[in-house]
């Protein structure tokens, strides 16, 4: 049976090519972008199944409009996958305030506004899923990507927060945690700071740490979406790529090391 979706972030990257399959297979797509243009053939080959609206997800008001748009035009939304964002390159201490806000603002505000905006819509039909393309660094964290790992953490717990207060109401939610992909997300969608000399030992190790490799093929991630959207019981986690498991089960490993090497000390500090 074919499903609503609406999908941020469709005008590049992973959002262009979910949006393009879910629309390849009669789904009912409604894709956001900052520059409707970007749209333009999706449009052109799709027609009514696809209702392109433009949108700054920063916007709060302009999210919750989107949301009463897409409501009002296919009926309701089954499928809610938030996908906007961007990395923000380099160390915390070159990070301007300006930067910070920024990265917080999309990665982070923009998926809790709309997040809050398609609650209603989802609480009234009795079920709908929400998508959250976070990251493996939102598990564990690499360098020069502070502030981008920071905002993905924060998509963590509050999505594992909204999946606990929500599941009565017929809504799932769902972290999509991807390993490195060969988008634009490290080209022309990037922001970077302004390099400071000192921390050049440590984004050159980071660089040669991330061979070509690493990077894996963004096509190849449509049929795991496809499937997460069809399942009748969807993980919370999804990660995507070969890197992602032993990644996080490394960091993992590493973290209970250093707990049970002081768990004396941290039950004694419960005082009683």
């Amino acid at each position: 049976m074919a499903k609503t979706i609406f999908i941020t972030g469709a005008s590049r990257g992973f959002g262009k090519l979910w949006a393009e399959a879910l629309l390849q297979r009669g789904d009912r797509v409604i894709a956001t972008a900052r520059d409707l243009r970007a749209l333009d053939g999706l449009v052109s080959r799709y027609g009514g199944n696809i209702l392109p609206l433009q949108l700054d997800v920063n916007d709060r008001a302009a999210d919750f409009a989107a949301i009463r748009k897409a409501k009002e035009h296919f009926g309701g939304i089954d499928v809610l996958i938030n996908n906007a964002g961007y990395g923000l390159f380099g160390s915390i201490e070159e990070t301007t305030e300006q930067e910070a806000r920024g990265q917080m603002e999309t990665n982070f505000f923009g998926l809790l506004w709309l997040t809050q905006a398609v609650l209603p819509v989802m609480r009234e039909q009795g079920h709908g899923h929400i998508i959250q393309v976070s990251s493996i660094v939102g598990l564990i964290t690499f360098p020069v990507l502070g502030l981008y790992n920071a905002s993905k953490f924060a998509v963590e717990g509050l999505s594992e927060t909204l999946a606990a207060e929500v599941k009565s109401f017929g809504i799932n939610v769902t972290l999509v945690e991807p390993n490195g992909y060969a988008t634009d997300w490290g080209g022309a969608s990037a922001a970077h700071t302004t390099a400071m000399p000192q921390y050049d030992a440590v984004k050159a190790a980071f660089q040669a740490g991330t061979t070509d490799d690493f990077f894996g093929n963004p096509e190849a991630t449509a049929a795991a979406v496809l499937r997460l959207i069809d399942s009748p019981n969807p993980p919370m986690r999804l990660l995507l790529g070969k890197y992602a498991y032993p990644l996080i089960k490394q960091a993992y490993e590493a973290r209970y090391a250093d707990w049970d090497g002081w768990s004396e000390i941290s039950s004694a500090a419960h005082g009683k």
